[in-house]
């Protein structure tokens, strides 16, 4: 599955990848016991079924049986290929991917990343060039450092002039197309006109970059007049808008850690935000902001500013992103919402005021808590006790999509205190009966038990089965197997299982369960390595596991060696006679084992 990464890349990853961090920033883990547990994000649930082992690097739910290491999580989750996990790994670990890698990964887009970014430099080229351009930026006052940092561009006032530099050949076409730089002619009276037109003309080109720096996308805003003001590649085999946030390659650049990241609505806010000195504000490309934008966030931040324009529009706009947000709404996260006076937007107001007085108002940003409340509020009368109640109704399906906590609870209090009902009372009405204060442990018998306990395990398995489990679950017991112990000889189904685990255990510096797994990918024997890694542990200590897995492949050595074949050919020569390859193998492995050869 590995393709062509090297394996002992793939292990690296994989040990410095802590699976709990990963799935952490993702899904709300509590931990219980030795493991973290959480409702699954694969399938709805009401009590947690979803374990994670921080031993094993390992995750696994027992109830849609979703399960996997940290690259198998980013591939299920984020809708990720292998390659793309790996890259977005290396880049969290600090790894730089391998080059065979990284050409393969470019391979994978048909060859769409390099026109991307020849395309980018025809667009750099035209702003350099054409004066009307400039002059546009000069007005909106952006300067040339800035412009080269984000790689702005210009695309001609010409149906053709992309066209005709990068679309010579039917098979360039394709790709232009393919990448969505440009359309083909309508169909007119039944029959399509021949021939493309660009689809972005005479507009400030604003390159979407992905997390590495190449470009996905663009962005085209019209100069001077016309319609739409805003012109967005469409989704291709690179690009899909609810995934990407204009200007986080670019924030990454200035920032190793982030305090906070600020999400605003306009590519020009951005540009001209960094160039202020806020680097740390991204937007999201003319849609609303959605969880996987979230998740992104939260990998690099803990803190998130929204902020929108103080008209209709933008508090509509913040309400989208409220609603989006409750699912992620947990411990350890902020959400504020910063609304900027009527009449600006953050381009706007940063060049009027300046740096430092722009971010003086991040203190007057609400808290999600706040902004809900406050946006509820405003749509009843608390004066009166149906206004009140009203106000409770409205609430009542926010709570619903937040997940369990303190700060659930901690939002249901102030929200108690603007209802003017006890707390408890509020907080069954909200969250059902029965809600209590503070989450405990699942009543008995509603959650599987750690390492799956009463789930997978059916007993102890016949004994290659102990030997392959005992390998999974203790990958560095691989060193108590004495290395004379030799299973060449042992002609039984699994035995070549265990002797290459054995051979990879003991070669990997620091082995787990997850890096041992990974070696499996895409074979068939990967399910019920995975069943076996899950099972309920035979013992609890590597040291122990050692002991019983050195017994276990002398025990296999001797049973089906071959000491029982020649027992099988004795037999058999005895009640029916053996053909000649037959009494030739009994007569070497007689010979090796020191017994008389039979006579032929």
């Amino acid at each position: 599955m590995a393709g062509r990464i090297p394996q002992a890349f793939i292990d690296d990853l994989v040990a410095r990848s802590d699976i709990v961090e990963v799935i952490g920033a993702r899904v709300p883990l509590k931990k219980s016991g030795r493991e973290y547990k959480a409702c699954c994000p694969f399938h709805n649930e009401k009590s947690p079924s979803f374990w994670v082992s921080p031993d094993k690097q390992f995750y696994h739910c027992f109830g849609c049986s979703a399960h996997g290491t940290v690259i198998g999580f980013l591939m299920q989750y984020e809708k990720l290929d292998f390659l793309e996990a790996v890259a977005d790994l290396a880049q969290r670990a600090g790894l730089e991917l391998p080059r065979e890698a990284a050409g393969e990964r470019d391979a994978s887009g048909g060859g769409l990343y390099e026109l991307m970014a020849q395309a980018a430099r025809y667009f750099a080229q035209n702003l350099s060039d054409h004066a009307r351009a400039r002059d546009y930026l000069a007005a909106r006052g952006i300067d040339a450092p800035t412009a080269a940092k984000f790689a702005l561009g210009y695309a001609m006032d010409s149906w053709n002039a992309l066209l005709n530099r990068f679309g010579t050949q039917a098979e360039d076409r394709r790709r232009l197309q393919q990448a969505g730089l440009i359309i083909e002619r309508d169909v007119r009276g039944g029959e399509r006109a021949p021939g493309f037109y660009d689809r972005f003309r005479d507009r400030l080109m604003f390159p979407i970059r992905d997390s590495r720096g190449r470009v996905l996308a663009f962005g085209g805003r019209v100069i001077d007049q016309g319609e739409p003001k805003y012109l967005n590649s469409p989704e291709t085999p690179l690009f899909h808008k609810g995934r990407e946030l204009y200007g986080l390659y670019e924030a990454r650049q200035a920032h190793v850690d982030f305090k906070r990241l600020m999400i605003v609505e306009g590519y020009m806010d951005v540009v001209r935000l960094h160039q202020a000195g806020i680097t740390y504000a991204v937007a999201t490309l003319g849609t609303a902001t959605t969880q996987e934008h979230l998740n992104k966030v939260f990998r690099m931040t803990s803190e998130l500013v929204f902020c929108f324009d103080g008209d209709r529009a933008g508090r509509q706009a913040a309400w989208r992103a409220l609603e989006n947000a409750l699912p992620l709404a947990r411990d350890g996260r902020e959400f504020k919402f910063l609304f900027l006076p009527e009449g600006h937007d953050p381009d706007t107001l940063v060049a009027a005021e300046g740096r430092e007085a722009f971010e003086s108002r991040l203190k007057d940003a609400l808290p999600l808590s706040e902004y809900l409340v406050q946006h509820l509020s405003a749509q009843v009368d608390r004066e009166h006790v149906d206004g009140r109640a009203k106000l409770a109704a409205l609430a009542a399906p926010l709570f619903a999509r937040m997940p369990e906590g303190v700060y659930r609870e901690l939002l249901a209090d102030r929200l108690a205190a603007e209802i003017r009902m006890p707390a408890a009372k509020l907080r069954e009405h909200l969250l059902g009966p029965g809600a209590r204060r503070e989450p405990t442990a699942a009543r008995a018998g509603t959650e599987p038990p750690p390492s799956g306990r009463g789930r997978l395990n059916a007993g102890r398995g016949n004994l290659l089965s102990q030997a392959i489990r005992l390998l999974l679950q203790h990958p560095a017991a691989a060193a108590a197997v004495d290395p004379q112990a030799s299973l060449d000889a042992v002609d039984q189904p699994g035995v070549a299982v265990l002797k290459e685990l054995l051979t990879q255990a003991v070669n990997m510096t620091s082995p787990s369960t997850a890096m041992l797994l990974e070696r499996w990918r895409g074979r068939p024997e990967y399910a019920r390595l995975a069943e076996l890694a899950l099972a309920e542990p035979l013992v609890m200590e590597t040291a122990a596991a050692g002991q019983e897995l050195k017994m276990a492949v002398a025990r296999i050595v001797h049973e089906y060696g071959p000491r029982r074949r020649v027992e099988e050919l004795l037999r058999k020569d005895t009640e029916m006679g053996l053909n000649t390859q037959e009494k030739t193998e009994l007569s070497a492995l007689l010979q090796s084992s020191g017994r008389p050869r039979i006579s032929s």
